[in-house]
């Protein structure tokens, strides 16, 4: 199948206002429950609750796509399969591993927001990327921080050494165990620890009560100080209504003179984005059909990646990224 490029996908914000309401927060209508059941990353919840409406296999819905925010539990099978719901793209991995190592069926697939494959090492875990997504970062529209910084400038904010950090700079980061966190630092040369924040101190990663930070919310931006990683993908999806509204008064800033407004080749923070599945499952018909390969029926679904402002990735499909063997 020919591929189109990420240049294709230039005006893929725009293609968002295509979409009329955004998909299912979890699965609706039949079959009630999927034979694939996918967790994890706040970043894909969207783009893959609609590939779950669009991707069938035989005439029928195949996947059940579970969103990492929601009631605290959720039911992925029709009995012995009520568990906690997965907040992350680290926490869909764990609850994948979990249900492949108890055997229980109860999850097949995680979202992931980040090639993670190191935290995961003997897992036996292949990575498959879907489509392209770019970071940058979020103030509010009447903020005192620039909307124009550099990856130096950035990292400086966020290892507390930039002058006036903590008085003129707050930045803040979500939670541990967030793809797009771990993607973020990896991007500015700095440590993805749960004990970042104690490391460096002038970076809060939790609300005003105490929670965790969920990614890619603009209303945690409660002062003009206040800096945000944030996914141009999820931002156009917000604002065009594919993604439930959550911007608040964020908008994104130009990151190393790039533009947030579309997303292409030139941005600096480009990530591919990832759905996680067992590597023997590959070998199942149903499995290679919907995820492996340009041909794959994900990978063909190219109007529906683009609708929630994604791009086009040329490694679509690749079952090459498997975890380290231990």
């Amino acid at each position: 199948m020919s591929k189109r490029m990420l240049g294709a996908a230039a005006a893929a914000v725009a293609a968002v206002a295509l979409v009329a309401s955004p998909a299912q927060a979890d699965p609706v209508g039949t079959p009630t429950y999927r034979d694939i059941v996918v967790v994890g990353s706040d970043t894909t919840q969207t783009v893959m609750n609609g590939l779950s409406d669009a991707v069938l296999v035989g005439g029928v819905k195949v996947m059940g796509s579970y969103d990492a925010r929601g009631s605290d539990n959720i039911t992925t099978k029709a009995a012995g399969c009520t568990i906690p719901r997965p907040g992350s793209s680290g926490a869909g991995v764990t609850a994948l591993v979990t249900s492949v190592e108890a055997g229980n069926n109860c999850v097949q697939v995680a979202r992931s927001s980040s090639d993670n494959r190191a935290n995961y090492a003997g897992k036996n875990l292949t990575y498959i990327p879907f489509a392209v997504d770019a970071m940058t970062y979020a103030v509010r529209s009447d903020s005192t921080v620039s909307k124009k910084l550099t990856t130096a400038q950035l990292k400086s904010i966020f290892n507390c050494t930039a002058p006036g950090v903590g008085t003129n700079f707050k930045p803040l980061l979500p939670q541990f165990g967030s793809g797009s966190r771990d993607f973020f630092l990896k991007q500015l040369g700095l440590p993805n620890t749960a004990a970042f924040t104690t490391t460096y101190p002038c970076v809060v990663d939790t609300d005003v009560n105490g929670q965790p930070i969920q990614e890619h919310v603009g209303t945690y931006l409660t002062d003009t100080k206040h800096i945000l990683p944030y996914s141009i993908a999820v931002y156009a999806s917000q604002i065009y209504g594919a993604a439930p509204a959550a911007q608040g008064k964020a908008v994104l800033a130009t990151f190393n003179g790039v533009s947030p407004t579309i997303l292409n080749t030139a941005s600096t923070f480009k990530r591919d984005v990832y759905n996680v599945v067992p590597t023997p499952k590959l070998t199942d018909p149903t499995y290679d059909q919907v995820f492996t390969g340009a041909d794959s029926v994900i990978c063909t679904k190219t109007d529906v990646i683009t609708q929630y402002g994604f791009g086009i990735s040329p490694n679509c499909g690749n079952t090459q990224l498997v975890t380290p063997a231990s």
